[in-house]
């Protein structure tokens, strides 16, 4: 049976909100990774961090928009400031109402999203889970589908949709070797300062690749213009456990 780590409490956003106060999930490795073997720091309590933005978007359909499908929506996990997530997440599972056919969805590959069209607003449950060396719980994630703003009166838009997004950051406690050795250059995790070992270079641990991932939703996506510091305050609350 899979373990679970449950989000303790959600920012949502709309279109016109861009609160900045993540939310910090912690997901402990269990028992059963206690094979993996842990990334010796001379620190205590390392971890690595990964911001993450999930939601919806929305878009009426106008007059294309009937009955039973008045909208059209994509539901998806991203990286805060649109990176690829393939480094950490091996698989995205989307439980949609059950009046959709084939309600449960699997997503094996960034990026982690789904698309459809419907009428209703309902709750969405997103689990993700982790590749093998990062651990083997996953985290469950729960997301409100909005069709309609709340924010504007007149008429709706085919051209402007309803965007809500939730902004989080997951924390993994005492990281294996094989995961801070795959991940300490991707731009979309915060890794902890270490001595110059695992055949890396201070500089190889100072410099981020350039991974961001153009998206044909980009111009919607919430701009989280500080999610830059955000990253920065993360790393510097490493290195002073350092």
């Amino acid at each position: 049976m899979a373990h679970t780590a449950q989000n303790d409490g959600q920012l949502e956003q709309n279109a016109s909100e861009s609160t900045l106060k993540p939310q910090r999930i912690k997901i402990t490795r269990t028992s059963d990774d206690s094979d993996k073997k842990s990334l010796q720091m001379g620190a205590k309590d390392s971890e690595i961090s990964v911001p993450i933005v999930y939601g919806t978007i929305a878009f009426w359909l106008g007059r294309k928009a009937s009955e039973s499908q008045s909208h059209k929506w994509t539901v998806y996990v991203r990286g805060a400031t649109n990176e690829d997530l393939g480094v950490v997440i091996k698989r995205a599972v989307f439980q949609l109402h059950p009046s959709f056919n084939n309600p449960v969805r699997v997503v094996e590959a960034p990026p982690f999203e789904i698309s459809e069209c419907g009428w209703g607003e309902f709750e969405i449950a997103i689990s993700l889970f982790f590749h093998n060396d990062i651990c083997e719980k996953q985290l469950d994630l729960y997301h409100h589908l909005k069709l309609y703003s709340e924010d504007e009166s007149g008429p709706q838009s085919t051209k402007k949709p309803v965007v809500v997004e939730t902004y989080n950051e997951i924390v993994f406690p005492d990281p294996s070797e094989a995961f801070y050795a795959r991940v300490q250059k991707h731009p979309a995790v915060i890794v902890p300062r270490v001595p110059v070992t695992l055949n890396s270079t201070a500089e190889d641990l100072n410099e981020k690749k350039a991974d961001t991932k153009d998206h044909p939703l980009n111009q919607w996506f919430i701009n989280f213009s500080e999610a830059d510091e955000l990253l920065k305050l993360a790393a510097a609350r490493q290195q002073e456990r350092i």
